[in-house]
């Protein structure tokens, strides 16, 4: 008979996981007042990146480890669920471990993480907490084809991690070696409470080395296993800004590719900026220079023009959007047109078959099916019907300095080329307001209203002559 195969989980795998993320770092080579963590990739601050990761994972708890510009950092990620540990003095990355340590406790696994690495996948963190055991330590490394400056990895023949090595202290053989640290780990908490408390600074910096506990634990014979990362931007750190750069091109080049695979068509990978969270339907067609942030839904054969912002907005199916347009919290129905050049403000609602033109700017407002403002209007504060037309230079006041007000403009009303109509005020289903009408009462329905001053033509009038130089 054979034998059956045993369902038990290994206790390391069990075990509850804490995630020490390291973010105390200065980042003077940055030259900003901005603390490194919170410098922007792909709009979210580094440190946003490596917890949302971690998140992932489904720690029992996230310890961060922060020091410089502490304020700043805790009010930008106010909302985080993690545990804030204050690394008072930077004595090295096994100090700032050292001060996590108290709050986890002796039965978990703890991963350790940088908050300046921002790419790094669940998947590869996933696979590295596999190879921690109750004896057992897992190390990321990468393999460089110019290792210089890193550690290097020095493997026993049973393929285990025999020590590391740094740059200044290797011999020629071991310069050789392209397999290098990249400093995150995972181990059994009660095994690195111990290492931590035996680490010592005496060395060039007087810090204390988080990579030092690698030879305490080949010293104690407890395995160091270490898993190789396949994509070397996952383990890249941030010192300056030519490298966030570098990294903001990485990011920007996997987020094109995810959405070609799936199906979006893209004028120039290259030239794409997603920012957030996009959502897509089929046979969406995005031009160049085209950025989106926040979350984006676009409907199946959506079309945006070139150099277009979009910002947590949702565009219906069949929708186009012209060039230079930006949108920011609106919601736009299907078979709109939009642009080129305009601009939809936060709370704007278009339903389906509304045209807005070059040069428009839609403001909290709402506009029936088929409604169209297309040449250089503003329509704020409005609840437009259904097949209205706002002509040409038309302005819907809405502000009267101190407060904002509502207009309300019916099914089949026209509106005259440079019309203003001041709020508060209702237009009539079917009315028409003639051209260059400043209009400050309601308009009846389905009548025609002009507000505007008689022309007069001053027959002897002359215009000033300038005197001759």
């Amino acid at each position: 008979m054979a034998k059956r195969r045993s369902s038990r989980v290994p206790a390391a795998a069990r075990a509850p996981l804490s995630v020490v993320v390291l973010a105390a770092g200065e980042g003077k080579r940055m030259k900003s007042g901005l603390p490194k963590v919170l410098q922007p990739l792909a709009g979210r601050p580094l440190l946003k990146h490596v917890l949302d990761t971690a998140y992932a994972l489904k720690p029992a708890d996230i310890q961060l480890v922060y020091g410089h510009g502490g304020e700043r950092l805790r009010a930008a990620l106010a909302g985080e669920p993690v545990s804030w540990t204050l690394q008072a003095e930077r004595l090295g990355t096994g100090h700032a471990v050292q001060q996590a340590m108290p709050q986890v406790a002796d039965g978990h696994r703890v991963l350790v993480l940088y908050g300046d690495v921002p790419l790094i996948s669940a998947t590869t963190l996933a696979a590295l907490l596999k190879l921690a055991g109750p004896r057992q330590l897992s190390l990321l490394t990468v393999r460089l084809d110019d290792p210089h400056g890193y550690g290097r990895i020095v493997r026993a023949r049973s393929g285990l991690v025999q020590k590391i090595v740094e740059q200044k202290d290797a011999s020629k053989a071991q310069l050789a070696i392209r397999e290098c640290n990249t400093g995150v780990l995972a181990c059994p908490a009660r095994l690195l409470r111990g290492w931590l408390a035996r680490l010592k600074s005496d060395n060039s910096q007087r810090e204390y080395y988080l990579t030092d506990i690698i030879a305490m634990a080949v010293k104690d014979k407890v395995a160091v296993k270490a898993l190789i990362v396949t994509d070397a931007a996952e383990v890249l750190g941030v010192n300056d800004k030519a490298q966030l750069a570098y990294l903001e091109g990485v990011s920007r080049a996997r987020r094109a590719q995810a959405l070609l695979l799936a199906g979006v068509t893209l004028a120039d990978p290259a030239r794409i900026d997603v920012r957030g969270t996009l959502e897509h339907g089929q046979d969406v067609f995005l031009d160049v220079n085209v950025v989106f942030e926040g979350r984006v839904v676009l409907g199946d054969r959506v079309r945006v023009g070139a150099g277009c912002v979009l910002r947590d907005c949702e565009i219906g199916a069949d929708s186009q959007v012209f060039p230079h347009c930006v949108i920011e919290g609106a919601r736009i129905g299907a078979e709109c047109n939009i642009g080129p050049f305009a601009r939809l403000r936060p709370t704007s609602v278009l339903a389906e078959g509304v045209h807005i033109g070059n040069f428009v700017e839609v403001k909290n407002s709402q506009l029936g099916a088929g409604s169209k403002a297309n040449h250089l209007s503003y329509v704020g504060d409005a609840q437009v019907g259904r097949r209205v037309n706002i002509g040409a230079g038309t302005i819907v006041a809405n502000y009267d300095g101190a407060a904002k007000h509502v207009t309300t403009i019916g099914d089949d009303a026209h509106t005259g080329s440079n019309s203003v109509l001041v709020a508060p005020l209702t237009v009539g289903a079917g009315a028409t307001i003639a051209a260059g009408s400043t209009v400050t009462h309601s308009v009846p329905a389905g009548k025609l209203t002009v507000a505007r001053a008689r022309q007069v033509t001053v027959e002897d009038w002359q215009r000033p002559a300038k005197a001759p130089k």
